[in-house]
């Protein structure tokens, strides 16, 4: 549990600065306590979808998506998404 937290939680995200009418992306850095709860979001959310209109029942996707961020896999909605934010 603790390895798929660490391996899904963001380490940068982006803000939005706004001034004078315009608005633009700036990369900053996640504090701690975001980066956990970030992770534990992310790795429920892609259990959950996982689990909608499928025969798996919910606690072997909530299994799988653990074990595959543990693992780092990409496969891992948790993993995917991270990515995608850090890019």
């Amino acid at each position: 549990l603790v390895t798929a937290i660490i391996n899904s939680g963001p380490r940068e995200d982006s803000t939005r600065i706004g001034r004078a009418g315009t608005v633009r992306r700036q990369a900053v850095d996640v504090s701690p306590l975001r980066r956990v709860n970030q992770a534990i979001w992310l790795l429920c959310t892609g259990a959950r979808e996982a689990a909608f209109r499928n025969i798996k029942t919910i606690a072997e996707c909530v299994a799988d998506e653990l074990i595959n961020a543990a693992k780092g896999s990409s496969n891992s909605y948790a993993i995917k998404k991270k990515d995608e934010l850090e890019r």
